[in-house]
């Protein structure tokens, strides 16, 4: 009788005629390199599970240290390229992880048949995922029993053949409150049965990170860890237990590697960063919008917290405080992920960025960038100057140099080198070669911030004289070729309605029919739309309303002294200024028959965007 686990016939588990032990290592820590040389001194060997991602980087090992293991005999195994949380990403990075991850190390000189999920997440996708990249087999953690709290029922020892090879049982990872005792137990409990156990290390030795200086919980000490090799050697001696590696304990081909996904392609229009208002959430035990990831190195007490109001200052508007504490060094910041194309901006060499942030700030921050490489392999790039402490909204603009060579993506943050408390908002990234500047626009001209942001996003590209022409007025054809470029400039449909004064062929024809077939627009009663008027204040406010989806209109929101109930566009004015799109002028007024100017309509939709980020 057999079982099938992803279309691959599993024999019947049984009891192995003795306890096989396998002594794993995860992550490519530097200090795995003399316990090999434990093991090896002992007539042991074991399986390191490497992100191809890591190696080479400070404190991890070199592709060659991790060659010479391989060579002693012990066995490489996958653990993705940059150890991410597998059950909270989409498919393709998920295969770019797990398969480019095989991909690399094969290259590299390493025979990879086995893998280990990062965090021990997975799902049945990410389980089908590993199947097919190529692997015959993957570790999880936490299924056995160990002096963990809770795991007591979970069995001793997995069985041989496992039931499901892509999720292999094992003891919780080894962590510094572990004994001698509780590390022999993993063994002993097991013997009686038979069966595998899978014994996970991370760091061996004093568990001070040298850059940061703080101990990791997950680390046992030189003399722990040899007394445990030395006993588990004479167990083997003994003949009660067998120390292999998982290839040596399950078998299997090496298969064909397969390559992932590949990331996409870098473009040189629009805002780069993803969930760039931090609008959406992200997985709920990181606690972090999605996309978004701490980063953090030196000695200091970091906390990320997502907080409202936000840059935009209405209710439901978020933003990111990173409050620093008990500093001694190094620096925190919060990064769009370090992944392989889910979120990171792709990004081309020799190219230069122009990044923006909004800020509140107890002391001085900067941008800190990072690039990855085509391996995949993160590394700290350049740093901006410093933007002063400010107690309002603050604008950080910069712009970065050229992308080194090599480098396919880039991620930003502003960051805290000191204790104290940073906000941050409303990132935006942009490719220089897809910015223009208009010559009538300069960075001490009104709405200068709001007209750039509409170019760099491609909602206007001005007039063919480079002129954005900020004090005209704007016409409502105008205003729906920025309402259908903020949108996404998305299809038409083919019974759109039409009108009689735009024929096919007039400027923005596709334009406003997008507007009227969402029901922004109805025209005017005789059947025409009247593209060359200027828009007034009041349907300005009546276009973004309806923009929104006509929402609910609050009970208390404002109301203005020259729009009175039954004036036309009462209740839009009233949403508008309930979103702090708008605050009206100073003597209370809103002055709805006024014309909107182009510079003020960007300041409109640039308001909007951040209320109601379009992604």
């Amino acid at each position: 009788m057999s079982a099938s686990v992803f279309g691959i016939a599993v024999p019947a588990a049984h009891a192995a005629p003795n306890t096989i032990i396998t002594l794993t290592f995860d992550d490519a820590n530097a200090d795995q390199i003399p316990a090999a040389a434990i093991l090896k001194s002992n007539g042991l060997k074991g399986t390191f599970f490497t992100p191809s991602g890591f190696l080479n980087a400070p404190n991890y090992m070199t592709s060659q240290e991790a060659l010479a293991l391989q060579a002693d005999g012990n066995e490489i195994g996958g653990h993705t390229v940059t150890h991410p949380d597998l059950a909270q990403m989409g498919p393709d990075e998920v295969k770019r992880q797990i398969c480019n991850d095989r991909v690399n190390l094969t290259t590299m000189g390493f025979t990879v048949t086995n893998f280990a999920y990062p965090f021990a997440s997975l799902t049945p996708a990410v389980e089908s995922t590993v199947a097919a990249c190529g692997y015959n087999s993957a570790r999880g953690l936490g299924d056995l029993e160990s002096v963990v709290p809770g795991s007591a029922g979970l069995g001793f020892a997995e069985t041989l053949p496992p039931v499901d090879p892509y999720d292999t049982k094992a003891p919780d990872e080894v962590d510094n409150t572990w004994t001698l005792a509780d590390l022999k137990n993993l063994v002993a409990k097991a013997e009686p049965g038979g069966g595998w156990v899978q014994v996970t290390f991370h760091h061996i030795g004093t568990g001070i990170d040298p850059t940061s200086g703080i101990a990791d919980p997950l680390t046992v000490s030189t003399t722990l860890f040899t007394q445990y090799v030395q006993w588990l050697a004479t167990e083997k001696a003994a003949g009660r237990i067998a120390v292999q590696t998982v290839q040596e304990t399950l078998g299997g081909a090496f298969k064909p590697v397969v390559a992932g996904p590949a990331a996409p392609p870098p473009v040189t229009s629009g805002n780069l960063v993803k969930n760039a208002s931090m609008e959406t959430a992200g997985p709920v035990a990181s606690g972090l919008p999605q996309c978004w990831a701490q980063g953090s190195y030196g000695s200091h007490t970091a906390t990320f917290t997502t907080v409202t109001p936000g840059h935009g200052g209405t209710t439901g508007t978020h933003a990111e405080q990173l409050v620093m504490s008990a500093y001694a060094s190094g620096d925190a910041k919060l990064l769009p992920t370090l992944d392989l194309g889910e979120c990171a901006p792709s990004a081309t060499p020799g190219h230069t960025y122009e990044m923006k942030a909004w800020y509140t700030s107890t002391t001085a921050t900067q941008f800190e960038l990072y690039y990855r490489t085509g391996l995949g392999t993160w590394t700290y790039w350049t740093a901006s100057p410093y933007f002063p402490a400010s107690t309002s909204w603050a604008h950080a603009t910069w712009t970065s140099p050229a992308l080194p060579a090599g480098a396919s993506a880039i991620s930003l943050g502003l960051n805290l080198l000191g204790n104290g408390t940073l906000t941050t908002d409303d990132f935006e990234l942009y490719d220089s070669a897809g910015i223009k500047h208009f010559t009538d626009v300069t960075p001490t001209s009104a709405f200068y911030d709001e007209i750039s942001w509409l170019s760099n996003n491609l909602i206007s590209q001005g007039w063919p004289d480079n002129t954005y022409r900020p004090l005209t007025s704007i016409t409502r054809d105008a205003m729906a070729a920025f309402l259908y470029r903020f949108s996404g400039s998305p299809a038409v449909p083919p019974n759109a309605p039409t009108f009689s004064d735009v024929p096919p062929g007039a400027p923005f024809y596709n334009e406003i029919r997008w507007l009227a077939s969402t029901g922004i627009t109805k025209g005017y009663p005789d059947g025409t739309y009247h593209p060359g008027e200027a828009v007034s204040r009041a349907a300005m406010a009546a276009f973004l309303y309806r923009l929104k989806g006509s929402p609910a209109v609050p009970a208390n929101a404002p109301t203005f002294s020259d729009v009175p109930a039954g004036a036309p566009f009462y209740n839009e004015i009233r949403w508008l200024a309930s979103t702090g799109i708008t605050t009206g002028f100073p003597d209370g007024t809103y002055r709805p028959t006024t014309a909107i100017n182009r510079d003020a309509m960007a300041a409109f939709l640039y308001r909007y965007n951040i209320d109601f980020p379009k992604g």
